[in-house]
């Protein structure tokens, strides 16, 4: 594996590889790696001839009062674990590299990026959306590997990437979670063992009303009411919402497209979300896995 820090080396690394002809992966990250990064990664290296795997902590998406100066971090971990899932390249760019003075440009993600997270975090989908395309732009990728549990993120992804006719299909990996249901996620580190334990009720709730979805029930309010059970063991719920996985507005009444259980809440002072796919059919449960940007 080779370890880059700058868009040039990046680029001399990866010319030749595109000259050939050998299709190349992209796994964008922040850092902090888990299993769940672990696994965009292994299906990366399986499906393409080279991955490249970005490790960046993207100020532009963090609001004032967010967590930008404690996220987590330990490089010498997420160089092993992309060793293991058999990463070609590692990219590991300085803020100024990405955002070099005098940067202005953004990407403005549009309706997509303002229900669920987005209205809580305002400006957060411009600065994913602007350093993803930034990221696409420098390694060029044939596909981008991302996973489920960030449901928002990869609509708006996909949404941006036809919108801007970028040449790269979007993979999106089903959520990985521990044994007992927990979404992995970097800011898991932030819980300690009581909170951990009041974190499961995001993953319970979801796979109650999933289970009951089903078993048939097509009423949205039921489902909501189903998975927000649980949700007294967290200190506050931000949203549960049951939208349209296409275009992410709210589903009323009877279930009657695929839609997507999504759910963000505060256990102490860390902020969690999770979701679960409520697919009609099981070609539509495919949409969760993959889904090609000339397709949507």
């Amino acid at each position: 594996m080779r370890v880059v820090r700058t868009i040039a080396d990046l680029r001399a690394l990866l010319r030749p590889l595109r000259e050939e002809g050998k299709r190349i992966g992209f796994v964008p990250t922040m850092g902090f790696l888990h299993e769940g990064h672990g696994a965009l990664i292994r299906q990366s290296a399986a499906r393409c001839d080279a991955t490249v795997v970005s490790i960046f902590v993207n100020p532009t998406q963090f609001g004032p009062n967010e967590d930008l100066a404690s996220y987590p971090r330990d490089l010498e971990r997420d160089q092993n674990l992309c060793l293991e899932a058999e990463a070609t390249v590692l990219f590991l760019p300085e803020v100024a590299e990405i955002y070099p003075t005098g940067f202005q440009t953004h990407i403005e993600p549009g309706r997509l990026a303002e229900p669920l997270c987005g209205r809580f975090r305002p400006g957060h989908f411009r600065g994913v959306a602007t350093v993803v395309a930034k990221l696409f732009n420098m390694v060029q990728p044939d596909l981008a590997f991302f996973g489920q549990k960030d449901f928002q993120q990869t609509v708006v992804i996909r949404r941006m990437a036809r919108d801007l006719n970028l040449p790269v299909d979007v993979v999106v990996v089903p959520t990985i979670r521990e044994a007992d249901g927990l979404a992995l996620s970097s800011r898991n580190t932030y819980l300690d063992e009581e909170a951990r334990r009041r974190a499961l009720s995001l993953s319970e709730g979801l796979m109650a009303a999933k289970a009951a979805f089903e078993a048939g029930e097509r009423d949205a309010q039921a489902l909501l009411d189903k998975a927000r059970g649980p949700l007294s063991a967290v200190d506050s719920v931000q949203y549960l919402e049951l939208v349209d996985t296409q275009n992410l507005e709210p589903i009323q009444g009877q279930v009657d497209r695929t839609a997507a259980l999504c759910v963000a809440a505060y256990v102490g002072t860390t902020r969690l979300i999770d979701n679960v796919i409520l697919a009609l059919t099981p070609a539509d449960a495919g949409l969760s896995v993959t889904r090609s940007t000339q397709s949507l």
